[in-house]
């Protein structure tokens, strides 16, 4: 099973960046976004001035895995950014029932 890589350029912090990424990938970090009620661009430039010294996509995939491994109960994620975003919207439950 090959991967679909998709390149696509966002503006971040005023600055043009070309992320490459998986199309689950992508799919995901706009789920995520639209549950957290932030645009796509909103939670990229959040996951961009958090990473450490990953690659941009790299901290994207990371966060998406957190993400979704913090719906575990009792899962404790690995990432420290992915976590401060998350904390944002702590107030909603933790999955979206549609």
């Amino acid at each position: 099973m090959k991967s679909q890589i998709e390149k696509r350029s966002v503006i971040i912090a005023g600055r043009r960046k070309s992320i490459s990424l998986e199309e689950a990938v992508w799919r995901s970090v706009k789920e995520i976004a639209t549950y957290r009620d932030m645009t796509l661009g909103a939670l990229l430039a959040t996951i961009d001035s958090t990473r450490n010294e990953e690659r941009l996509s790299s901290a994207i995939r990371l966060f998406v895995l957190d993400f979704y491994r913090a719906q575990i109960p009792g899962h404790q994620t690995e990432h420290g950014a992915p976590r401060d975003i998350m904390s944002v919207r702590a107030a909603q439950p933790a999955l979206r029932a549609d």
